[in-house]
């Protein structure tokens, strides 16, 4: 007899995601800042400036950008492989947690190496490498830990109550963690006197990533997966599995909205630093409080879109975020004109952000969660860490597009020209369009019918039980 799941044990699970998002977050939000120079910021290009190769190599493609752009497709080409790997597992620990807690130690430490060891001055070609490894580890690592864990959203999420409950808890977790990343320059304020601009920096980084480790580990040490939850070892092999995952027809719909989603919010992300220094004129410490804004606005509404994803249902909420999302990104994209002061501007873009924020951040994986359901009842086989794995094959596709394309759009042309600000703002009105695109194709998602045969599977199985009985 296993152990009812509770929401104690949904929020002991949602502990890991606020370790994973805050390492991520170090990523996405501040590599290519420190790495490459931006107008009008002294403390952007402080790890990169002599030890990075900046100009392009081919075209407007840098160096930098074809490095993460590489580390994110090897990113997404290996979860499917470890989402069969997961799947097919049979240890004491059960088919997830065993991951989790293997390589949480050194996913943090690869996040801390990326910005520490490629810092040898007059090396270039030394230091791209050095950046493309350790990335590469960091991908690497990063899959282990969150293809497994995002298997459990499903598995844990065993009704449409904690199906509900769990993402909105991790979306929780997610946006805290994502927070506390936008405190490294306030974290390295502290130490610059004394350590100097990079290695306060680095120092910073080390401290987070130690945090972020120990709240990783949480789910791995306080929850018996084996207690929960029932589950058997997947026999399907791992290509096989993955073709029938992306035959879903609903599943399909759904990454080609999320494939775009991810693109535009990582262009904006990568973006956000830049956004502030350059368009806006603030300094960079902002950051934190204006994220601080934008996850009050968002936890406001996180009780809301919790209750009104049931009666409303999540595609229409789905569909207006994504709506909420263009809106800020058009304003962005002309922020710091109209003689506006610059801290007007943040706070307004950060009020706003927070609306689709709440509404992208819980409800998306609830979504999965159903498809992934859905399929295990009509095959008898509990793949949902192939599902969650497929859909994170899209983020990560659309992160590395929005990467290559974010650093291709500002590089610097190498001959002392620029185009100013001006491709800061174009990368934002191109995030706009990206998400008018996303939810006109999430419009094809049929909810309505899926949850339907969920329910009538469930029924006709309950009928048959009581039968037999």
């Amino acid at each position: 007899m296993k152990k009812p799941i509770t929401n104690k044990v949904l929020w002991l699970f949602a502990v890991g995601q606020f370790g994973w998002s805050l390492l991520s977050g170090i990523i996405t939000s501040w590599l290519v800042f420190y790495y490459i120079p931006a107008e009008n910021s002294a403390n952007s290009g402080i790890l990169g400036t002599g030890f990075i190769t900046q100009k392009p190599v081919f075209l407007t493609l840098t160096i930098f950008g074809l490095i993460m752009m590489v580390g994110r497709i090897f990113d997404a080409v290996t979860d499917p492989l470890v989402a069969s790997w997961s799947d097919g597992s049979n240890f004491r620990g059960g088919r997830r947690i065993p991951f989790m807690k293997a390589v949480a130690v050194p996913f943090a430490l690869s996040t801390v190496a990326v910005f520490v060891l490629p810092s040898f001055a007059g090396k270039e070609i030394l230091n791209d490498a050095l950046v493309f490894v350790l990335l590469i580890l960091f991908y690497f690592f990063m899959t282990v830990y969150c293809t497994p864990y995002n298997a459990l959203i499903a598995e844990l999420g065993d009704t449409q109550e904690h199906r509900i409950n769990v993402s909105t808890y991790i979306s929780f977790t997610y946006i805290a963690g994502l927070s506390m990343a936008y405190l490294v320059p306030n974290i390295a304020g502290v130490f610059e006197a004394s350590l100097g601009a990079a290695n306060s920096v680095r120092l910073a980084i080390g401290i987070m990533a130690a945090v972020a480790c120990v709240a990783m580990l949480v789910p791995s040490f306080f929850i018996k997966e084996r207690d929960y939850i029932d589950s058997k070892p997947v026999k399907t092999p791992v290509f096989r599995s993955l073709f029938q995952t992306y035959r879903n027809g609903q599943f399909r719909r759904f990454v080609y909205s999320d494939v775009i989603y991810f693109f535009a919010v990582t262009l904006f992300q990568t973006g956000l630093a830049y956004y502030e220094t350059v368009l806006m004129g603030l300094d960079e410490s902002y950051t934190f409080l204006l994220t601080v804004i934008m996850t009050v606005v968002s936890l406001a509404l996180y009780v809301p879109v919790n209750r009104l994803a049931p009666k409303l249902g999540k595609k229409k909420l789905i569909v207006t975020g994504f709506f909420a999302y263009s809106f800020v990104f058009a304003l962005t994209s002309v922020c710091g004109l109209f003689g506006i002061p610059a801290m007007v501007w943040g706070i307004t873009i950060a009020v706003c952000a927070g609306v689709p924020m709440a509404i992208l951040g819980i409800l998306p994986q609830a979504c999965v969660a159903d498809v992934s359901e859905l399929d295990a009842l009509e095959s008898g086989e509990s793949r949902s860490g192939m599902f969650f794995a497929a859909r994170t094959f899209a983020m990560k596709l659309g992160q590395a597009i929005a990467v290559i394309v974010f650093t291709s759009m500002t590089a610097s042309t190498g001959d002392g020209s620029s185009a100013g600000p001006m491709k800061y703002r174009w990368t934002a009105i191109i995030a706009t369009a990206a998400c008018l695109i996303g939810a006109v194709i999430f419009l094809s998602y049929d909810e309505k019918k899926l949850l339907g045969r969920i329910d009538d599977i469930k029924k006709a199985r309950g009928g048959e039980n009581h039968a037999q009985e």
